[in-house]
């Protein structure tokens, strides 16, 4: 009994080997996937100034967690401070040349300064200086309420103004939401 069960697992695993060139063959004939995209506008398409206090809330995988967040903006400079209990968790700073990032040790890792400003420039820059800036492939679109950003026919991102100090960003690809409630610094 156990040479049976020894040779249908032989026959088994040679059904496996055999069928595995057509299965990967039908995945690099499929369709390819979407490269990242990486948002680098110059702070000066922004076209106005921004000093602004912001909760950024992101839901990924069932769970959410919420920031506090300073940004400034102006022609020169995009600058912004992430904030967990009153603590500076991460400092980013972009010229349009150059990120600059500082993390505390207790930052979590897989929180990027490069995906937050690309993401705060695809919900806060004008579509045009984003439509100016994509690679080619990506294209964007807006309506009155909902801005999408797109990779051939596929959708990867949506930016819905829920109302004027909320912005909804869903990142279609990579599976999360970030919630943007932004309220105008005091002089």
């Amino acid at each position: 009994m156990l040479i049976t069960g020894e040779l249908q697992m032989l026959n088994l695993f040679r059904h496996v080997l055999w069928a595995l060139p057509l299965v990967l063959a039908g995945c690099a004939s499929g369709p390819k996937p979407v490269p990242e995209l990486l948002l680098r506008l110059h702070p000066s398409t922004l076209g106005t100034s921004l000093a602004l206090t912001q909760r950024l809330e992101v839901t990924a995988v069932g769970r959410r967690q919420a920031v506090e967040a300073l940004l400034e903006a102006d022609a020169q400079t995009v600058r912004l401070a992430l904030l967990d209990l009153g603590r500076t968790g991460a400092r980013l700073s972009w010229d349009g040349e150059q990120l600059t990032e500082s993390r505390a040790d207790w930052w979590p890792a897989q929180v990027s300064g490069s995906r937050i400003l690309s993401d705060l420039q695809l919900a806060l820059w004008p579509v045009k200086a984003i439509r100016d800036g994509l690679p080619p492939g990506w294209t964007v679109e807006e309506t009155s309420t909902l801005r999408e950003l797109r990779y051939g026919a596929e959708a990867v991102a949506r930016v819905r103004r829920a109302r004027a100090d909320r912005i909804e960003l869903d990142n279609l690809k990579d599976g999360y939401r970030l919630t943007i409630e932004s309220q105008a610094l005091q002089p």
